[in-house]
């Protein structure tokens, strides 16, 4: 699934020196594996603060440029409305985290977005599309077994016309649903 992850986000461009947020980071996996892909430099942010110990143990041993935040997503967002743009956002929330919380969260990261950033959201593949805000429209969905990744950008009105172009079947060649099966 990674891999696949990765390529796609190599062909649309967005990895080299992207500045990458990584929400309900864990490991920090998603974040560090886009900075060893030429990525700039990432926030991670995990509201557990035995994953946040692990997050920066990987940061120091790989001598990643990224920084890591123990709070939780969306009262980060909230208050960190100076930082930067980001090109590259990762949300892999957890189960317990519903629909509602998850919209709150990328209701949040939207204006912190740069115009062509891409947003993926890694969820159950038994769980519905995420509600995107008005600011985030969707392109995409992969289906890998259990997990599906959904992406998004940001709804700049020529985006609003590619999605609308795509669900008729034309179009923007990110507007794609696909299904992976596992060996």
């Amino acid at each position: 699934m990674r891999e696949s992850l990765f390529s796609r986000l190599d062909h649309l461009g967005v990895l080299e020196d992207a500045v990458v947020i990584d929400l309900f980071a864990g490991s920090g996996a998603l974040g560090l594996e886009a900075l060893s892909r030429g990525a700039a430099r990432a926030v991670l942010v995990e509201k557990a603060s035995g994953a946040a110990r692990v997050t920066r143990r990987n940061v120091a041993e790989l001598g990643a440029s990224a920084q890591v935040v123990v709070a939780d997503a969306a009262a980060y967002l909230r208050r960190e409305t100076d930082g930067p743009e980001y090109d590259l956002a990762f949300l892999d929330p957890p189960y317990d985290l519903g629909e509602q919380g998850l919209a709150e969260v990328l209701s949040h990261l939207a204006p912190r977005l740069h115009p062509d950033a891409v947003v993926v959201v890694e969820r159950s593949s038994r769980s519905p599309e995420p509600s995107w805000p008005a600011a985030l429209v969707g392109f995409a969905s992969k289906t890998h077994g259990e997990t599906a990744l959904w992406y998004a950008e940001p709804a700049a009105p020529d985006h609003r016309a590619e999605a609308a172009a795509a669900a008729a079947g034309e179009g923007d060649p990110r507007a794609e649903s696909e299904t992976a099966q596992e060996a």
